[in-house]
């Protein structure tokens, strides 16, 4: 959802790549909430964070978006100038119907873009 986000607020400023812990699957309800708010991520694929460390990638600003457990197990980039830890809820850890889990997801959706919109006024001087 960071990602989509940043893509959309700050085209021409970034550069951005996603990626977890582990590759998985795009969870169907996230891509439901996004597609919501107008932004189609059901293409996106998924990636690992050590292939782009082992690919030699390097990245002046690195955020991680996860809640403070999987934080702790994030990869180190080097050379990194900036570093930002986010800890939002795992959208794959809401609980209960249907509904109730999209209501969950649509808060992190929320609260994702929220903290997007302050890092491009804060990075790059545009916020939508």
């Amino acid at each position: 959802m960071a990602e989509a986000f940043l893509k959309n607020l700050c085209p021409d400023q970034f550069v951005v790549e996603s990626a977890g812990l582990e590759p998985g699957t795009l969870n169907p309800i996230v891509v439901k909430v996004m597609a919501e708010v107008g932004i189609d991520i059901s293409q996106n694929q998924t990636k690992a964070a050590l292939d782009l460390f082992k690919a030699g990638r390097t990245f002046r600003h690195v955020v991680t978006v996860c809640d403070k457990e999987a934080g702790e197990r994030c990869p180190i980039f080097p050379l990194v100038l900036h570093r930002h830890h986010w800890f939002f809820p795992d959208p794959s850890q809401a609980t209960g119907t249907d509904e109730e889990k999209i209501a969950q997801i649509r808060e992190i959706r929320d609260s994702i873009k929220t903290r997007i919109d302050e890092f491009c006024a804060e990075f790059c001087g545009a916020a939508a």
